[in-house]
């Protein structure tokens, strides 16, 4: 994924599901957006309850589904998917290109629909798009370690929601913009132009007074941070 900043562009690796009944179609989906680059991690389920269950316990940035699922109706698949609280965009894969069957599909909680047979890349420029509606959304959430990230609650959620975590908003901007680059390290000059933008009052002792205070809340012992990483000249985060 390419994230566009007012500077330059930075690659954030996403999660994607795909839940496709065709094995040879499944596999060759999952070998061609593994190759993008955009991809961490390509998971594959080959059935409706299998794709549910993956669903349900993983977060997911984008999901593949197929409407023609051996053991239920790829929309009844969505259906339950929404209503057990994923919010990830939902791109449908169907061999129908009837009006019905989209606004079924639209209605069941699907973001898009892709008619097969497609091209690969204008199936992945849908996926592009959707990542990046879905990230400003509020409905965005990253997986930080053991923690939920959600920006726009300004709060990092720990395990089925017991605990939770407050954050201030240059916290949050501070996390959100690390993940973005992915595992790699950010110059301070450069996370405080893109956190408080050039403000000439603002030095980076402001920065790392935050990363302090952040580290306090996300790390076991923040003496020997595990996820927000110190490096020469800058920082990364260790998802």
């Amino acid at each position: 994924m390419v994230w566009l900043t007012g500077r330059r562009a930075v690659a954030a690796a996403h999660t994607l599901l795909i839940v496709e009944e065709d094995d040879l179609l499944r596999g060759a989906l999952k070998e061609q957006l593994a190759a993008q680059g955009d991809f961490a991690v390509v998971d594959e389920a080959a059935t409706g309850a299998a794709g549910l269950a993956q669903a349900q316990s993983k977060i997911f940035d984008v999901i593949l589904l197929d409407i023609g699922l051996p053991d239920m109706d790829g929309r009844d698949v969505c259906l339950r998917m929404r209503e057990s609280g994923v919010r990830s965009p939902i791109i449908m894969l169907t061999a129908a290109d009837s009006e019905d069957d989209t606004i079924t599909g639209l209605n069941a909680g699907a973001n898009d629909y892709v008619t097969k047979p497609f091209r690969m890349a204008v199936l992945l420029a849908q996926v592009r798009a959707h990542l990046r509606q879905h990230n400003q959304s509020d409905d965005a959430i990253f997986l930080v370690g053991p923690y939920k990230f959600q920006p726009a609650a300004k709060m990092l959620v720990v395990g089925d929601g017991q605990k939770k975590i407050r954050l201030t908003e240059k916290e949050t901007a501070i996390l959100k913009y690390l993940y973005r680059v992915g595992n790699k390290t950010v110059s301070r000059e450069t996370l405080l132009g893109e956190v408080w933008g050039y403000n000439a009052a603002v030095t980076t002792h402001t920065l790392e007074t935050h990363v302090y205070r952040l580290r306090q809340k996300i790390e076991v012992e923040p003496s020997a941070a595990r996820f927000l990483i110190t490096e020469p000249g800058g920082y990364r985060l260790n998802p």
